[in-house]
């Protein structure tokens, strides 16, 4: 079998051309795998962006079947000013009897807004333009996860979403400032519990080889919890991991995603599904984050990874999606809007399996572009 290499291994190859580099140790499960990478990238949505991004993988377990926990962070300051400060955690105790999820974010972040009524967005070839809104965000996820039989879960948590300081930066029309400002005010506010019932047989949610992992969360947000309105969101989130061919390291991963919020026009702008706002910020490669924005968000991605070297230093994917939206603010977006692409896996941890991802992917009507992250996309 061929030693596994990672790019901490190349450094010290570099630095130390006469020292052997270790191979994935059959104890790995018994220390701390740590990584932290600087790196620039480009994406649609910052530009060019410069980001430091550290991440702690470990095991409380030493069974065959404990899961990986990990704890990721990582500072973004891009082209456009924008600032991305993430905190991530997910634990599982030993013998995967409880799991502690967190997601906290800070975001200052002009972004790109499309879809505030259909005689803004039209289907011709300059539908791609849209409006820039500056804010500031903050997301504050906790939840809790108790085994209830083998690989399911149910689970309980508190969400909390702010944004403020919204403010259009286009120089616009007075229909237009007043069409935004009736969609978002100056802030907005969710708050409210997460009920979740999950499946998941992967044993490495960093990179997952094998397995199935299933999510059903509602969401009902409150006033007397700070919301600014009374509303709820359902999420039903499916993924699958098949080794193909079954001898080979190459996985073929699916996922298929329905997000609804129930009740015309109730949730807030910004926390609407759309383009990129999932969870982890991945959905719809190809298109600036929040190109489209409804209701009611179908999702389905399908992506193929394998190894360039055997080592497994270097990998490559390549991968579609699909997005459609019902219920739309905006009639231009009731057709189905596809996303294809390739890219380039770079290890950062072989024990831990976290990957450099710089992929390019092409959307409809001319979009197009860079996305880097770092951990597989889903």
């Amino acid at each position: 079998m061929t030693a596994q290499k990672d790019i901490m291994d190349v450094v010290k190859h570099i630095l130390h051309p006469k020292t052997q580099t270790d191979s994935i140790s059959e104890h790995a499960n018994k220390k701390l795998l740590f990584s932290i990478v600087p790196a620039v990238g480009y994406t649609l949505q910052t530009g060019f962006a410069g980001l430091v991004s550290a991440n702690l993988a470990f095991y409380n377990g030493e069974e065959e079947n404990q899961k990986i926990s990990s704890i990721s962070t990582s500072f973004t300051y891009s082209q456009y000013r924008q600032i991305i400060l993430p905190f991530t955690a997910s634990i599982w105790t030993k013998g995967n009897r409880f799991h502690f999820i967190t997601d906290t974010r800070y975001l200052n972040y002009p972004s790109d807004i499309y879809g505030l009524g259909s005689d803004i967005i039209s289907n011709d070839s300059n539908a791609n333009t849209g409006y820039t809104i500056d804010f500031r965000g903050i997301k504050l996820h906790q939840s809790f996860e108790y085994a209830v039989a083998k690989n399911i879960y149910a689970g309980i948590g508190f969400f909390y979403d702010h944004f403020w300081n919204i403010k259009l930066k286009d120089s616009a029309g007075s229909i237009i400032n007043k069409q935004i400002g009736d969609q978002l005010g100056t802030k907005e506010t969710a708050s409210g519990l997460a009920l979740r019932m999950v499946y998941d047989s992967r044993l490495n949610q960093i990179n997952a080889i094998q397995g199935v992992y299933a999510n059903v969360q509602f969401r009902p947000n409150f006033t007397f919890l700070g919301s600014d309105k009374n509303w709820s969101s359902l999420l039903a989130d499916v993924r699958k991991y098949i080794r193909f061919p079954a001898s080979s390291a190459n996985t073929l991963a699916l996922w298929g995603m329905a997000w609804m919020t129930p009740g015309h026009n109730k949730a807030p702008y910004l926390l609407k599904p759309a383009t990129g706002w999932d969870e982890q910020y991945n959905t719809g490669r190809g298109y600036i984050q929040g190109r489209f924005r409804g209701n009611n968000l179908f999702y389905f991605e399908n992506e193929y990874r394998f190894r360039i070297t055997n080592n497994g230093l270097l990998g490559a994917v390549a991968f579609t999606n699909f997005q459609a939206y019902s219920g739309d603010l905006s009639s231009s977006y009731k057709s189905i809007k596809m996303g294809y692409g390739a890219g380039l896996r770079i290890k950062l941890n072989k024990n831990s399996g976290s990957n450099l991802c710089i992929d390019y992917a092409f959307g409809q009507k001319g979009s197009r572009g860079f996305f880097v992250n770092l951990g597989e996309i889903f």
